[in-house]
This record gives structure tokens, C-alpha cells and sequence, in this order.
């Protein structure tokens, strides 16, 4: 199979790796002592000593997707594929995020669909793309039409299909406390968006998979 490597010219902002003025790592472990004097206990105990440069290292993986470009992950396509233009669902792509209101996990899944153009995508680049965007602070309405908007912009599909799956510590562990409960976001673009057999067919392709 003959792949295509196109150089990828960003156009929206999502699209694009941001652009950040980080503090040092000094400033980064001085704050996390204030949060731990700002909980009440003792940032010069034994147990929390070195509990700065953890968080400020743990910080750096959570937030990885700020360092990456989710553009580039599908500049990689394949169009040798024996005339294939149906669905490809790449189903039950686990992540975590963080919810940019209370800096607490979201913890999910995402599916993800698409009608290709003649020209299709590593399936791992999919669920990379999911990644990319889950290690940044999120809303996961906010997500879920990003992982869509890149993935119609780049690969140029005749359309795109997303729905995520999540539940929120900031509702299990604080606020109301409802521990389980899931919300479910969905974005359609191009013929899943004009054409509602077509949503029925990823949702109920989704859930057979699930067991649902």
C-alpha cells in the first residue's frame, strides 16, 4: 500500500499546536507548594517534600497534547485501497482528559468515524488525534467537535462521525457527587450531518460493537 505525505498547513486553531508561555520549573514548584499549604497540610513533611517536582513532572505527560500538532498525526495517507469509500469506524478509544473548570479527570472513551474521499488514514493516527486533544483542558463538547473539525479538514472525507462517551470526577467528586454518570457527546459533519440514515448507521455500528 502506497502511502501520501502532504505537508499540513494548519488553518484553524485547533488545528495548530498552541502556543504557550510556560513558567520554569521553579515557578511551577513553588505553586504546587502554595496548593499544598492552600489544603492545609505541611509542604516540608517527609511524604510531600518532594511532591513539587512530581506533580510538575506528572503535570508535563497530562498536558502532553499541548506539545503536538494533531494536524500532523494525519498527514500520512494511504490511497491505494481497492476502490474502499464505505464506513471506517475506529471504536472504544479510551482516554483521559482534564475539565478546564476544575482541573479534575474526565475519563472516556471515543468513536470515531469516516467516508473516505479515496484516500484513507493509519487507524492509529485516529486514536492518536484522540490523545492529542484529551491531554489538554478540556470541555468534552469542546472535544469531541475538534477531533471531528481536524479530521474533516485534513483528510477531506465526504464525511466525519464522533461520539464520546465520559464521566467527570468534577461531578463524582465534588458538587451534586453523582458518581457513574456518563455524558454522551456526538458531532456529524458532511454526509452524516445531511443524511440522518447515515448517523443511525454509526450509532448503531457503535453500539453493536459495545454490546450495547
Amino acid at each position: 500500500m502506497d502511502a501520501v505525505i502532504k505537508k499540513i498547513m494548519p488553518t484553524s486553531s485547533y488545528m495548530e499546536k498552541p502556543v504557550t508561555d510556560r513558567p520554569s520549573q521553579e515557578e511551577v514548584e513553588a505553586a504546587v507548594r502554595t496548593l499544598l499549604r492552600w489544603t492545609g497540610d505541611n509542604p516540608d513533611r517527609e511524604g510531600l517534600v518532594d511532591t513539587p517536582k512530581r506533580v510538575a513532572k506528572a503535570y508535563r505527560e497530562m498536558f502532553g497534547g499541548y506539545d503536538m500538532c494533531p494536524a500532523e498525526e494525519l498527514g500520512r495517507t494511504f490511497e491505494e485501497v481497492a476502490g474502499y469509500d464505505d464506513l471506517v469506524i475506529v471504536r472504544d478509544i479510551k482516554f483521559h482528559s482534564h475539565c478546564e473548570h476544575h482541573m479534575v479527570p474526565i475519563i472516556g472513551k471515543a468513536h470515531v468515524g469516516y467516508l473516505p474521499d479515496g484516500k484513507v488514514v493509519g487507524l492509529s493516527k485516529i486514536a492518536r488525534v484522540v490523545d492529542i486533544f484529551a491531554h489538554r483542558l478540556q470541555t468534552q463538547e469542546a472535544m469531541t467537535a475538534q477531533i471531528a473539525g481536524v479530521i474533516q479538514d485534513v483528510l477531506n472525507p465526504r464525511g466525519v462521525a464522533v461520539m464520546v462517551e465520559a464521566e467527570h470526577m468534577c461531578m463524582a467528586m465534588r458538587g451534586i457527587r453523582k458518581q457513574g454518570s456518563t455524558t454522551l457527546t456526538s458531532t456529524f459533519t458532511g454526509s452524516f450531518r445531511d443524511n440522518p440514515e447515515e448517523q443511525v448507521r454509526f450509532v448503531t455500528m457503535v453500539r453493536a460493537g459495545s454490546g450495547a
